[in-house]
């Protein structure tokens, strides 16, 4: 692979994302003018032409969202032959809807929460909890309902009833579009970052809020991110499940794993961001941080060994 001496910082954009991806590219800028590159600071709705950023050795991707995680950027980028972080398009496309992510963890088997999804949500639509409990032959009394395509918590609703699924569609940014139902696992929640095929330091997350909602991540002070207190035995399941999942959804470079436990100890695989935060809030920073890596050391992990 030549030397990799100018990049540009691919970030902002036009999804819901876009003030997080702002904070994240700019964190990521300021690191590789740290480090010495050549740096660009490129807001994604300013690109007319991807051919532009033939000019770089490398695009570092910090554009959270459709823009960036839905797989279609980087297949782009890979018919022009550019070079970018994080992984490849198949990979973005099955980790970004949350249906097909969750129907190939199904097929390994690896846990994940059940659920189901609907293309639109009508308010006259039968009981959520009637569907679920019907497809699944349980009696579940607590779902979440969020789109089959977002991230960030965007428009993710806790429903204890039927009137919370009302109120949900009625504040939701964005109603018409598909949406999941998934079952609540709501005991503890970890999430695991992945560099280069190694784990960082587990995170567990605790937030005064009803679960790790939009606010909980980019905006509470309230919100703690803590190294999980955990025997080495437990550590090591909760990882090697992580780097399985990664693994199996084709993922490369970097990324970070979402794991929930159930009360009595059984693991489930939430999702997989394929283009993480880097925000002042954000786990990768911080589980790099409980393992001695600054956030400058942690970019240059991140781009030390993207492959070709």
């Amino acid at each position: 692979m030549a030397e990799i001496k100018k990049i540009i910082v691919l970030y902002g954009g036009a999804s819901s994302e876009r003030e997080v991806s702002l904070n994240s590219g700019e964190g990521i800028y300021k690191a590789l003018l740290d480090l010495g590159y050549s740096v660009s600071l490129k807001d994604f709705n300013d690109v007319d032409k991807l051919e532009y950023l033939k000019e770089f050795d490398l695009v570092f991707i910090a554009l959270h969202g459709f823009e960036g995680e839905s797989g279609d950027l980087q297949k782009s980028l890979d018919s022009l032959g550019i070079l970018y972080t994080g992984s490849n398009y198949l990979a973005c496309k099955n980790t970004w809807n949350k249906t097909n992510f969750k129907n190939i963890l199904k097929s390994v088997p690896i846990s994940t929460p059940r659920g189901f999804s609907v293309e639109n949500i009508h308010f006259d639509m039968q009981s959520p909890f009637d569907i679920f409990n019907t497809k699944h032959d349980s009696d579940i009394k607590k779902l979440f309902l969020k789109p089959e395509e977002d991230g960030s918590s965007i428009d993710i609703f806790e429903i204890n009833s039927d009137t919370d699924l009302v109120n949900s569609i009625k504040n939701a940014q964005i109603p018409n579009r598909a949406f999941i139902f998934e079952e609540s696992i709501k005991h503890r929640e970890y999430t695991v970052s992945i560099i280069n095929g190694k784990c960082l330091p587990i995170i567990e997350i605790k937030t005064s809020n009803s679960f790790y909602d939009y606010d909980a991540k980019y905006i509470s002070d309230n919100t703690q991110l803590l190294e999980v207190e955990l025997d080495q035995s437990t550590k090591k399941e909760i990882n090697n499940l992580s780097l399985q999942a990664f693994n199996k959804l084709g993922c490369s470079n970097w990324g970070r794993v979402d794991i929930l436990e159930d009360a009595i100890g059984n693991f489930y695989v939430l999702e997989i961001n394929t283009v993480p935060g880097m925000t002042s809030h954000s786990c990768v920073p911080r589980s790099a941080e409980l393992a001695g890596i600054s956030y400058k050391e942690l970019v240059q992990l991140i781009i030390k060994d993207v492959q070709i």
